[in-house]
């Protein structure tokens, strides 16, 4: 078996993607990664990087171009490293996340369920409600550079609102105005780390200025650059974050102007969003996706339902009213304040919530001997820790309604809960992030020898 040469230039097709989104194409027995080409193309790439069983490579020519194939509307595209996927038609972007999806629950979660469908999203622009701008040393304001924390100038992005970017750029402003330093990630020293803009379904804005202090320079005047730049802006936070690391978000708040939260509406409901509370970022999706994971829990009025990692309440409350009793958990105590005061907003009074750990809670509850019908989990990316899983079974409900925005640790539970009795019957993908890898995916898991599993 011949061994590919580092620099040297091949010819290959490019047979599917990775799950970062990458082509993939073999050669010589070994599989080669190669960005921004697509399925069925024929292309001469040149290796970058050898390894033992894969190999990196750049497309220099395409020889034989895919009708999916799409111009990438963003001039930032390949520099910024927000979006992954822009040269590909939105169709084949859906195609490669429902396979992605697909490969791992059955490659990775050894699970025999076929992903039933892939929800795209009606408008694939403008769509993030909660944008996140890192502030580079030297008072870039952007997103970063493709695999570093090199802060890319960015005044317009194709997925974040304009009222966000207006906002971005009017701290931008105010920071050159009055040499307010930006925060340096080497020394540790500086002070502006992030801007961080929420936008409800009206338009209106809450801006958060993330910052290593408990205080900046010339607050009146931020507060002027940001009303000014985005009119509608309700609220203007100062976040304190001070931590060494990659973190964004702080650990105390002061309100500035206004409100120190912003309203929203979602599946009917009425929600208050602190700046800490969890939100999906894609709204018109994340009714989608809710939508999905109520058809699955299959709810007839008189079951108990438990939400693990709850937010501000979004899951539980929509679950509240096909419920007899709804509980959250969540270990953000802001999100938990939000989330009681969203069930009170809404008159719901069969829901109630814990602030905790989702282990620790879920270990409690089956402690009190718990017994819900249904456990819905909608974890961080990182996944379910082995003890949730343990203890969420052990609590034995019919139905477990998995919600994941990543399908590898997806596939990594869903393995765990088929060795403790569950099995996946049901699996969907929600497209809550266009032009990117990511993709939602819910899954529904039924206790074996369970008559009320559907």
């Amino acid at each position: 078996m011949e061994r590919l040469e580092q620099n040297r230039t091949y010819t290959g097709t490019v047979e599917g993607y990775s799950s970062e989104g990458l082509g993939i194409v073999k050669l010589s027995g070994a599989v080669v990664f190669v960005p921004r080409v697509l399925r069925g193309e024929v292309i001469d790439l040149k290796i970058t990087k050898v390894m033992k069983n894969a190999a990196v490579g750049e497309a220099v020519k395409v020889r034989q171009a895919s009708p999916e194939r799409a111009k990438p509307e963003c001039p930032h595209f390949g520099v910024c490293g927000g979006c992954d996927l822009q040269h590909m038609s939105y169709q084949e972007e859906l195609w490669a996340k429902r396979r992605r999806v697909q490969d791992a629950l059955t490659r990775l979660g050894g699970a025999d369920v076929e992903v039933e469908e892939i929800l795209g999203a009606k408008d694939p622009l403008h769509y993030r409600n909660k944008s996140q701008y890192p502030v580079g040393a030297d008072g870039t304001v952007g997103f970063y550079r493709e695999r570093s924390h090199q802060v890319v100038g960015v005044d317009r992005c194709l997925i974040q609102t304009e009222q966000s970017d207006a906002t971005a750029g009017a701290v931008r402003d105010w920071m050159r105005r009055y040499k307010v330093p930006a925060y340096d990630e080497r020394t540790g020293k500086g002070l502006v780390r992030h801007v961080y803009v929420r936008t409800n379904r009206k338009g209106e804005t809450l801006c958060c200025l993330l910052v290593n202090g408990r205080q900046v320079p010339r607050e009146p005047e931020l507060v002027a650059y940001v009303r000014a730049a985005a009119p509608r802006t309700v609220g203007v936070v100062l976040g304190t974050n001070t931590a060494r690391g990659n973190v964004i978000l702080g650990d105390r708040y002061r309100t500035l102007w206004g409100e120190d939260h912003l309203m929203d509406t979602l599946c009917g409901l009425s929600f208050k969003l602190s700046v800490p509370s969890f939100y999906q970022v894609n709204r018109d999706q994340a009714e989608v996706l809710y939508r999905k994971a109520l058809e699955f829990a299959g709810l007839t009025g008189e079951e108990t339902v438990l939400d693990l990692y709850c937010g501000a309440g979004t899951i539980t409350l929509c679950m509240a009213g096909q419920a007899k009793r709804v509980i959250g958990a969540e270990i953000v105590p802001a999100a938990i304040r939000d989330a009681e005061e969203n069930a009170a907003r809404n008159r719901i009074e069969n829901a109630e919530f814990f602030c905790g750990d989702a282990a620790d809670v879920a270990a409690k509850l089956e402690r009190e001997g718990l017994r819900p019908d249904v456990i819905t989990v909608d974890p961080p990316r990182k996944g379910l820790a082995p003890e949730v899983i343990a203890s969420v079974a052990g609590m034995a409900p019919d139905r477990v309604v998995y919600v994941s925005c990543d399908p590898a640790t997806l596939g990594r539970d869903v393995k765990r809960f088929a060795q403790l009795g569950y099995q996946a019957v049901r699996a969907a993908a929600v497209d809550l992030f266009p032009a990117t890898k990511h993709v939602e995916t819910v899954v529904l898991l039924s206790r074996l020898n369970c008559n009320s599993a559907t």
